[in-house]
């Protein structure tokens, strides 16, 4: 994947987020991890109150979402309409679900924003990350978003690295994306739209979009 190939317009649908406006001004999308909470903020406060609940200070539910009793959330947070929060799942904060997405058991979200559909459903760990719409994790999958040397996180493409600045930084995952079941998705990580992640997998680096990703070197372009 080339630097171009990493931009918001080439990963994501804006029209499929509250948050579009938001990512309209940056260039690549990590660029707006370290707002997310300020931005969740107001987006909070300028919801309409016949249609969103406020819980405590800063937690926006929509009356259409379903949230479990048994679901945990910190704030500032805002769930979108006929979200689903399921059994046990733990927001920590900083956090935007979209229209019709599903959190499921025992899922946890810190710093990230879900375009609408998303779907991390089971056993999930996702934080520093923004997911595009429909875009799918399998049971047991995570973004991974600190280094295990601590150091600041590179985006490795095609034409070169792109330095963050970023010590968290788990992953950029373009629309209608798939990943598999018990994958572990490295910091820095950015996958394009339309594209396949076997299950099992361990992604470093970048996936060019309408790919079928099997392991490390082992790359297919869709039919």
């Amino acid at each position: 994947m080339k630097k171009e190939d990493m931009k918001i317009s080439r990963l994501y649908d804006l029209s499929q987020t509250m948050a579009g406006d938001y990512l309209k001004e940056f260039t690549y999308p990590w660029e707006a991890l370290g707002g997310i909470g300020e931005y969740v903020e107001k987006l909070g406060a300028s919801l309409p109150e016949e249609e969103y609940d406020k819980r405590g200070e800063n937690i926006w539910i929509h009356k259409t979402a379903k949230v479990a009793p048994t679901a945990f959330l910190t704030g500032p947070a805002v769930i979108g309409p006929e979200a689903e929060i399921r059994h046990c799942a733990f927001l920590r904060g900083k956090v935007l679900v979209g229209e019709g997405a599903v959190v499921g058991n025992s899922t946890e979200l810190k710093n990230v924003i879900l375009f609408n559909k998303v779907q991390v459903p089971h056993y999930n760990y996702v934080g520093d990350s923004i997911l595009g719409f429909k875009a799918h994790m399998g049971a047991g999958s995570i973004t991974s978003n600190v280094k295990s040397d601590k150091c600041l996180i590179k985006v490795h493409g095609a034409d070169g690295d792109v330095e963050t600045g970023l010590k968290k930084f788990g992953a950029m995952i373009g629309d209608n994306v798939e990943v598999g079941c018990g994958s572990v998705l490295n910091p820095g990580t950015v996958i394009g739209r339309e594209s396949n992640i076997y299950p099992l997998s361990c992604v470093r680096g970048c996936v060019d979009s309408g790919s079928i990703y099997k392991r490390q070197g082992e790359i297919a372009q869709k039919r």
